[in-house]
C-alpha cells in the first residue's frame, strides 16, 4: 500500500507552549485541512516551545499540497497570536515560528518534497511579510540549517540563566533571506524552512548546574567534536539542576538514541555528573506512517 502513496511530513516548531489560547488557535487553523492531520505534538514548558508533526499525501503540484496549506495556516495563526518580544525560554529560537522542516516518508524523493517547502517559504515571505531562509534540499546550494543558525546568532543566549528572551535586538540580518523583506520583524523574528531526509531528536538530561561541563559533553558526543558521526548536539538548561544534551540524529543507521545514551553516560562519568534516561521528542518515522494510516481509517 505504501508504494502507491506519495507521503511526506512536516515538523513545525513554534516558540510557545504556555499560551493555551495561541496553541488552540494554531491547532484549529491546521484542522482547516483534514487531509494533513497533526500526528504528534510535543510540548516543553521549560523551553517554552512546541513541535507539531503533520502528514499528508503529496501530489505532483506543491502549490496545492494540503500539507503546505495546513502549515501556512498554522504559521499565520502563530503570528497573529504570539508576540516574540514577550517570549522567554531556555531553548534558542530565531522567531515565533522558529523552524519548519519537510521530510519524505514514502514513495517520494527529497527534491520533490523540497518544492513544497520552497512554495511555503515564498508564501510566508510574500503574503505574511516575514524574512524566510531556506536550507537543505530546498536551497539551491543545499545550505545547512546549522550554518544559518550560526550566522544569525541562534546559539547565543541573550539573558541570564542561559535564556533567550524577547525579539531580535535589531532588524538588521547578517544573511539575506531567500524570501520576504530583508529585515527581521521585532514581534515575529524570522522563519527557517528546509527539506532533509528523516531526522530524529533525542535529549539526555544531566543532573548538574555546571553548564561548561555539559557543553563539553555535548561537543564530544557530536560528530563535529570527534564523537558520533551524524549526531549534532548542544547543551540546554532545562530547569533547576538539569541541563540537557539535545541531539539531532541525522542518520540513525549510524547512531541512534541508544548509542547517544551510552556515549553521554560514558562522558558524564569522566566529568563526575549523573545522567537520566534520554527521550525522543517525536514518534519514529515508521510509527508516524502507521499512525497516519490508522487515523485515515478511523476518519473514513
Amino acid at each position: 500500500m505504501l508504494k502507491q502513496k506519495m507521503l511526506a511530513c512536516c515538523k513545525v516548531y513554534i516558540s510557545e507552549s504556555r499560551n493555551r489560547a495561541a496553541l488552540e488557535a494554531i491547532e484549529t487553523a491546521a484542522k482547516l485541512f483534514p487531509d494533513a492531520p497533526i500526528i504528534n505534538k510535543f510540548e516543553d514548558a521549560t523551553y517554552n516551545r512546541v513541535g507539531y508533526t503533520l502528514v499528508s499525501e503529496i501530489g505532483t503540484c506543491p502549490i496545492s499540497s494540503p500539507l503546505k496549506n495546513a502549515v501556512f495556516e498554522m504559521v499565520k495563526a502563530a503570528f497573529e497570536t504570539i508576540d516574540l518580544e514577550l517570549h522567554s525560554g531556555t531553548h534558542p529560537r530565531l522567531g515565533v515560528v522558529d523552524h519548519i522542516c519537510f521530510h519524505p516518508l514514502a514513495g517520494v524523493s527529497v527534491d520533490h518534497v523540497a518544492a513544497t517547502a520552497k512554495s511555503l517559504a515564498a508564501d510566508v515571505g510574500t503574503r505574511l511579510q516575514v524574512a524566510t531562509f531556506l536550507y537543505g534540499a530546498a536551497h539551491a546550494e543545499r545550505r545547512s540549517l546549522v550554518s544559518i543558525r550560526r550566522e544569525l546568532g541562534y546559539f547565543k543566549p541573550n539573558a541570564i540563566g542561559n535564556q533567550w528572551v524577547g525579539g531580535p535586538k535589531s532588524g538588521t540580518l547578517q544573511l539575506n533571506p531567500d524570501e520576504g523583506p530583508p529585515h527581521a520583524v521585532q514581534k515575529k523574528g524570522v522563519v527557517v524552512v528546509g527539506t532533509t531526509p528523516w531526522v530524529d531528536n533525542y535529549n539526555v538530561p544531566i543532573f548538574s548546574d555546571n553548564m561548561a561541563a555539559v557543553q563539553k559533553i555535548a561537543k564530544r558526543v557530536s560528530g563535529r567534536g570527534g564523537g558520533l558521526q551524524s549526531v549534532q548536539s548542544m547543551a540546554l538548561a532545562h530547569g533547576t539542576g538539569i541541563i540537557e544534551v539535545a541531539c539531532n540524529l541525522l542518520d540513525t543507521s549510524k547512531a541512534g538514541g541508544d548509542d547517544v545514551q551510552l556515549e553521554v553516560e560514558r562522558l558524564a562519568r569522566e566529568e563526575g555528573v549523573d545522567v537520566g534516561d534520554g527521550y525522543y521528542t517525536d514518534l519514529s518515522q515508521s510509527k508516524i506512517i502507521e499512525s497516519y494510516f490508522k487515523m485515515k481509517e478511523c476518519s473514513s
